[in-house]
């Protein structure tokens, strides 16, 4: 292990290998954290889960990703990153959660299995570990939730999904395509717009012909045992229910951002603040990379144009360590 490694890498998603490489590339020392497995939050996707971006979009280190379609799906995605990280030889160090962060002459940082000093820190954590709450009563019951993997497990049931983006959606239809019974509760007025645009006409068509409920302008206001109750236009709603799919969005660990001194916009959105040049937040040293510069607003950055965080990053500290030499 360095003594001071010239950059500490948060997050082992593909923005933190990306921020990797181009370390090593420049010739200077690194590690990178994972609190998870490699690749955590693409692991954790649903398992027939494609990816909006063709492959070209998603690569790092200049390596081809090669899919057998035209979108990539989760399993080819968590190979290609897997046998990226193997062919660089990156300095990785997996299901270690960081707790702390202190500076003194370098920055220290206490995991739950080391310790590790660093000249600088990159914090590319992502988004996809702390779900956007519906915060009703009966959302801690066993039948809630908030993550999705297989449709098969609802087979037959009678589910409840909310949300109208990508993964309330694909949620819905698999579901129904296994034999559930499928209702939305929709905020808006429609699918979102964001939405796969080769899957929106799928989910719209099965809503207008029946074979999956959806109210719209609708919430929850309550789940139940047996039942959820819901708010329509049309007054409260009490449905049968065995299971709910709240696939209501993710938020960054703004408590961790806190613990590392980044500062945010006071409004909603939180936005981390930082140099949209160097990426370089207002500690000195402490970087951002990839989806988690855009605070509440996680549809602003994604692997395709979040890349290049990697070379902007990695440029301003091979800039200032020249400045340091002279």
């Amino acid at each position: 292990m360095e003594d001071v490694y010239d950059i500490i890498i948060i997050g082992g998603g593909p923005i933190g290998l990306a921020c990797g490489i181009k370390a090593k590339q420049a010739g200077l020392s690194y590690v990178i954290i994972e609190k998870g497995c490699l690749v955590n939050s693409i692991y954790n996707y649903p398992q027939n889960m494609t990816f909006f971006s063709t492959s070209e979009k998603l690569e790092i280190g200049d390596v081809p990703f090669v899919s057998n379609n035209p979108k990539p799906s989760r399993s080819e995605a968590l190979e290609y990153y897997r046998r990226v990280a193997l062919k660089f030889k990156l300095n990785i160090k997996l299901f270690e959660e960081v707790q702390s962060l202190d500076k003194k002459d370098d920055y220290e940082i206490i995991t739950s299995k080391n310790t590790y000093k660093g000249k600088n820190v990159i914090l590319s954590t992502g988004f996809y570990d702390l779900p956007a709450l519906l915060n009703v009563p009966g959302e801690d019951l066993p039948k809630v939730y908030h993550y999705y993997k297989d449709p098969h497990y609802f087979a037959l049931q009678k589910v409840i999904v909310v949300g109208a983006s990508n993964s309330s959606v694909d949620a819905a239809l698999e579901c129904y395509r296994k034999g559930a019974d499928v209702t939305m509760i929709i905020r808006a007025e429609d699918i979102g717009e964001r939405v796969k645009y080769w899957v929106r006409p799928d989910i719209q068509n099965r809503i207008s012909e029946g074979a999956i409920k959806a109210y719209f302008k609708s919430s929850i206001k309550e789940i139940k045992e047996k039942e959820v109750i819901v708010d329509t236009p049309d007054g409260e709603l009490n449905l049968e229910n065995d299971f709910v799919l709240a696939l209501t969005g993710y938020q960054p660990n703004f408590e961790f951002l806190n613990k590392m001194g980044v500062a945010m916009s006071e409004d909603d959105k939180k936005y981390p603040q930082h140099n949209p040049d160097t990426m370089e937040t207002n500690r000195e040293g402490i970087y951002l990379a990839g989806v988690i510069c855009g605070g509440m607003d996680t549809h602003l950055w994604f692997i395709e144009n979040s890349r290049i965080h990697a070379d902007m990053i990695i440029t301003s500290i091979l800039a200032k360590s020249k400045k340091s030499v002279v």
